[in-house]
This record gives structure tokens, sequence and C-alpha cells, in this order.
């Protein structure tokens, strides 16, 4: 079953599958949690009340797009990865020592004159610099020695967290009066990011980064899917021989991929930073992996991360009413665990339904005359010897788009 919109045709076939698969995923790990919850003599429909109505406070709805903002862009520097077929472990190091270094220069005595807007750029900037040279050495393992980005960023981020331990407790961090731990010394504050008073029935303000992380998502979204840029990573990721096939460096693109991964995760720490501690401690960091299970729930789209970045945001804000009713906060990440499962294994299956119910479709077309109702139903080119490309269409595109359908979905 197909419908057009404008001139676009859109299988409904496939698509319901893939809509379905998230929500089965969610139920299924409701239903796991309550499970884990009546073990322990616990009633789940009170508890999930509980984690409802704490939620939807005007003070928590504050916290979960605070949380939210952070979590979204760790999940689109891992799927800026995904997409060319690479698992960017490394963001909660990227994010830490890009950080770092953007606060430690930042609030270094020297730069007092830098106007407060221009620190802010500053910080920015250099976050994302940190962040992405610091991916980069991944990447050049990878292309130049065949290291697995897997182990190298995998390591890479205890390195990195050893590094900003030692610069900032040993060289480069302050401890304010009164102060238990070492930092990188307040910004002043015409370089605080000012909030945005969205919630109302609150007089708490949702970080002023939020604004950014949009941005960032409209970017992301359309680098990704209407540039050369995002089809010659796509078509990497999908199908490497076919992109070399049409004059794409497989080697440049790894890289390059990489150092805008690393550049976004540079600015994951950044919200809570210029909008709420002004500073750089070691508290900051977890969110580099959260963001991994974001971008799995959100299967690497702009608009399915940010709504699993709320979810995320809202289990961990809702789970702290769970310690003052007695349940365990443990629940609450049994059903993130789960839910990050169930999607894997949902979004697996359904793409297994949609290629099943395309082939049974092309079946059935090509034993129709071509050119027939049927053999255009089904999606079947017709234009050219043999129909094996589209008018307008070139091999390699034909070859690339064929990967996108399969891998993406298997992802």
């Amino acid at each position: 079953m197909t419908a057009a919109v404008g001139s676009r045709r859109i299988d409904l076939g496939k698509l319901l599958p893939q809509l379905v698969a998230p929500v089965a995923a969610l139920v299924i790990a409701a239903a796991i949690s309550s499970i884990a919850l009546l073990i322990s003599d616990k009633d789940p429909l009170l508890a999930f009340q509980h984690m409802y109505d704490f939620g939807m406070l005007p003070d928590s709805q504050v916290e979960i797009l605070n949380k939210a903002s952070e979590y979204y862009i760790a999940a689109v520097a891992v799927a800026i990865g995904f997409k060319m077929g690479l698992f960017n472990i490394g963001v909660e190091g990227q994010s830490k020592i890009g950080a770092f270094m953007a606060g430690a220069l930042a609030s270094a005595s020297f730069m007092s004159w830098v106007p407060g807007p221009v620190r802010i750029v500053l910080i920015i900037v250099v976050a994302m610099i940190v962040g992405g040279l610091w991916a980069l050495i991944a990447a050049l393992l990878k292309t130049q020695r065949g290291v697995s980005e897997v182990i190298s960023t995998l390591m890479l981020n205890a390195i990195g967290g050893l590094v900003v331990t030692w610069l900032l407790n040993d060289h480069w961090g302050v401890q304010e009066p009164g102060a238990q731990i070492k930092t990188t010394g307040i910004l002043p504050e015409n370089s605080w990011m000012p909030g945005l008073p969205i919630v109302s029935g609150t007089d708490q303000k949702v970080l002023g980064f939020l604004v950014i992380a949009v941005i960032l998502g409209v970017v992301y979204w359309f680098g990704i899917g209407r540039t050369r840029f995002g089809f010659d990573l796509r078509a990497t990721g999908y199908n490497p021989s076919a992109a070399v096939a049409s004059g794409v460096d497989a080697k440049r693109m790894v890289i390059v991929a990489m150092l805008i991964s690393g550049a976004i995760a540079g600015m994951v720490n950044l919200p809570r930073m210029l909008g709420e501690s002004h500073t750089y401690t070691e508290g900051f960091g977890g969110i580099g992996f959260t963001g991994i299970a974001v971008a799995l729930l959100g299967r690497n789209h702009p608009v399915g991360m940010a709504l699993g970045a709320i979810l995320w945001g809202f289990l961990a804000r809702s789970q702290l009413i769970l310690d003052l009713d007695g349940i365990p906060k443990e629940i609450v990440l049994i059903m993130q665990g789960v839910a990050v499962l169930s999607v894997v294994i949902a979004y697996e299956l359904a793409a297994r339904i949609g290629r099943r119910a395309q082939q049974k479709r092309v079946g059935v077309a090509t034993a129709a005359p071509a050119g027939s109702a049927p053999l255009a139903a089904a999606g079947v080119p017709t234009g050219g010897a043999g129909g094996a490309t589209a008018p307008g269409t070139t091999a390699t595109e034909t070859q690339a788009k064929s990967g996108d359908t399969g891998t993406e979905e298997s992802k």
C-alpha cells in the first residue's frame, strides 16, 4: 500500500511497522519494569502515576528540557558516526576535554578584556575544536592503521578523563573559598548564557543552550538528508564499494565524520557550564553514553532523537520521586536498558517485515507486463534496458540507495 505526498511516494506497508516498533518497545519496557516492581512488592500503577505527576510539575518540566538539550547534542554526535557506519563511543571523553579546555581558557585572567557575548562564542568554538581534534586521533588510527574506532574511542575516554583530572587538580584548577573541589574558575557574569522563561508556573528558566540544540538538529537534518556531503556520508556508510566506485574518498569521509562528531560532542557539557554552574567541574560526565542510547532510540532521526531525549530526561527526573516513595530508583535504569534493547530488536523485526512485504510486492509486480500499474505500484523502475535504473538516476545512486533501505534499518 502506497500513498503519494507531493512528488514523493510513501510506502505505508513499510512505514507502519517502523512507527509501531518504538511504541511496542516502550510497552515491553513498561511491562518488564512492572514485573520488577511486583517482585519488590510495589504497585506498578502507583509508581508510574507518581512518576508522571512529578514529571509534569513546572520545575520538573524545566529540568527535563535542560537534560534533553544535553542528551540531544550527545545523540547527534553519535548519530553522525552511525550514519557513516562508525561507532563513536568517545563522545564522553570528547565532551569532557572540550568543555574543560574551553572553560579553562575563558576563565583565564588574560581573557578578562573579552566582551561577554564574544566569550560565549569563543567557549563554543574552542570546545568544538578540541572535541574534534580528540576524535581525530581515533579517525587517524582507523584510516592509517586499521584500528577499530570502538577500541580507540573507548581508550581515549579514559585517557581524556585522566588528562582533565590531572590538569584540573595540579595545574589550571582553582578552589573557590568554601568549595571542596577545584574548578576552572567562575566565568564573568556577562559570559553567562541567559535562560528561557518558556515554562509557566515556575521562576526557573530553561537553559538558553536549548536554542543551539534546536539549531543543531535542523542543521543535522539538512546536512545529512539534503546535501551532497550527506549523501556521500550515507553512501559510504551503507555501501562503501558503491561510494568508492563513484569517486568518494572513503578514508577522507571517515576523518571528516569523526571530526564533525567530535566537534558536536565538545558542546555536550556547555549547556550546564554556560547556564548553570558557570565553570567546569569534575561532576560533568555520563552524558556521552546516554547519547548512544538516545541515538538508538531515535533511529538517528532528528525528531526521533528529540523525542528520545525528552523521554530520557523525563525518566531521569522522575526517578527522584521513587526514592521518596521507597521504590528502588534502579527500576528506571531497568526501564531505560530494556527500552533500548527492545527498540533495537523491534526495529530489526520491523525492517525484516518491511523488506519481506516489499519483496512479495516486487515478485507479484514483475510477473505483470512492463509499464503496468502493478509494476509501478511496487516501486520497480521501468525506464532503461532491463529496468535496472530509473530515469535521471545513476547506477551508483541506485546502488547506494539500495544500501540505505537495508543497512540503516538494521542499525
